[in-house]
């Protein structure tokens, strides 16, 4: 389901500087669109994960994912708020947050926490999103015990003193610089966000936009602590070699006895209609390979309605899924005009989701033609609609990498912790590979001619700097 299954590691979501992390044009986001092959259909019927889930009496939802190939497991703690829940102005707060937490609390000092989890051979690691925050740690299983009292601790003792925030906000504005300011395709990558959403917060970026990172204060940042770091607002996944029975109790002990907040109460922001095409064009030196792209307002798992999700789902493999998709096949094979091409859906959002069409062109081939080459691909899946050979073999890709999911440690923790952040349930990731299957050609060629048939768009142009026009002769 992710988009449940591109979970895996985030590409649009932004992690601690030092460790992996995720941005808007991706924050964990290792496509992992799962299935089945052929030959094991039957078993996906019988679920995915198969995880166990309960309730602690503080409102705290724990689910367990038994995987026994291994004694290890990994711990996650998916808070539910992101980038997106940001007050106006603090922009990059939530990220910010997610640094500061591996400062230290009152039981524990500064770098204990990772320096534990070191000391054991562990791995962690933590990521920020539009609509989440999570922290994870993947060790032997005899340690889990120790990963719970310690998470549970700075879910509620964070401490911070103003000289840590002030350093850690140097920090972050580096990550920027490094991430987004060194990168002309990052830079190009926000504008169009921010020209694509005109009210909804996805419209900023996740690490947050300079000047409101600077102005950052200490008080502020644990305000925004307060108010969403709550076991109420968090769900818990053990994933490896436990059983529910083993989880439950240390469960209860270390998270089930932090008290629940008041209820949390969103003011969701919504964009009027979409009712124009924008084009946003950045040319900027460092530019060595030109890039085009073309985005579009399209549901989510949460604004549905589901049977347009699921027939993007596998439209956008069959536009840009590989070397065997239409627009791999027509711009890069056949036309020889582009050196990549593909097309990227991820509906896992709490708020709306964007289809994107790309494609770099060859040495001597303009950014036009590959617009109109695209666009030739277009008006041809609106006029004649997708194949049934296509349907099949874009269903199994999709179907091959749940085979996959199911032998990880973690990635079962990562699909269920990012579809319970954002309002799904478990029950929508157990039955994505029946929700797929049932996708027909009508719904496709539907909502192929619903996105792809009006011109409520953005396209944006990554172009070298023009040189300048030569001196006129005497």
């Amino acid at each position: 389901m992710i988009g449940v299954f591109r979970a895996a590691v985030l590409l649009l979501g932004l992690g601690r500087s030092r460790r992996s992390s995720s941005s808007s044009c991706g924050l964990l986001i290792v496509t992992l669109s799962l299935a089945l092959l052929p030959t094991s259909l039957a078993s996906a019927r019988d679920g995915v994960f198969n995880p166990d889930t309960f309730t602690l009496d503080n409102g705290m939802q724990v689910v367990v994912v038994p995987n026994h190939r291994v004694p290890m497991v990994t711990h996650m703690v998916w808070y539910k708020v992101g980038s997106a829940d940001e007050p106006p102005g603090h922009s990059g707060i939530a990220h910010l947050l997610e640094h500061l937490m591996f400062k230290g609390t009152e039981t524990f000092g500064p770098g204990e926490f990772s320096g534990t989890v070191a000391r054991i051979g562990g791995q962690e690691n933590a990521f920020t999103s539009f609509d989440y925050t999570a922290y994870y740690q993947s060790v032997a299983k005899e340690r889990l015990e120790q990963m719970m009292e310690m998470e549970a601790d700075r879910m509620t003792n964070l401490a911070l003193t103003e000289d840590q925030v002030k350093s850690e906000l140097l920090v972050v504005l580096e990550e920027r610089n490094q991430r987004v300011e060194n990168n002309p395709s990052a830079i190009l990558g926000e504008r169009a966000a921010a020209v694509q959403f005109m009210n909804h917060p996805y419209r900023r970026p996740i690490i947050g936009w300079e000047h409101e990172i600077a102005e950052l204060e200490r008080s502020e940042v644990l305000e925004f602590y307060k108010q969403w770091y709550a076991p109420n607002n968090a769900v818990l996944i053990v994933a490896g070699d436990v059983t529910a029975e083993e989880v439950r109790p240390l469960a209860e002990k270390y998270y089930g006895t932090i008290p629940a907040a008041p209820d949390i109460r969103r003011h969701e922001l919504r964009d009027p209609p979409q009712r124009t095409s924008r084009r946003v064009t950045l040319r900027d030196q460092r530019v060595r390979q030109p890039e085009w792209s073309r985005s579009y307002i399209v549901p989510s798992y949460r604004t549905g309605p589901s049977d347009d999700v699921y027939g993007l789902e596998v439209l956008s493999q069959i536009l840009g899924g590989g070397s065997t998709s239409r627009l791999y096949r027509q711009l890069v094979v056949d036309d020889a005009l582009a050196t990549s091409a593909g097309a990227w859906y991820n509906p896992s959002r709490r708020g709306p989701a964007r289809m994107s069409l790309y494609a770099s062109p060859r040495p001597g081939v303009t950014l036009e033609q590959i617009e109109d080459a695209m666009e030739s691909v277009l008006q041809d899946l609106i006029r004649d609609g997708v194949t049934d050979a296509e349907i099949e073999r874009a269903k199994n890709g999709k179907f091959a990498d749940v085979v996959y999911a199911r032998d990880s440690l973690s990635t079962g923790a990562r699909v269920l912790g990012e579809a319970l952040a954002i309002g799904l349930s478990v029950d929508d990731v157990e039955e994505w590979p029946e929700r797929i299957r049932a996708v027909t050609k009508a719904q496709i060629d539907a909502v192929a001619k619903q996105v792809f048939g009006n011109t409520h768009s953005v396209t944006a142009l990554l172009l070298p700097e023009e040189a300048p026009a030569p001196e006129p002769s005497q």
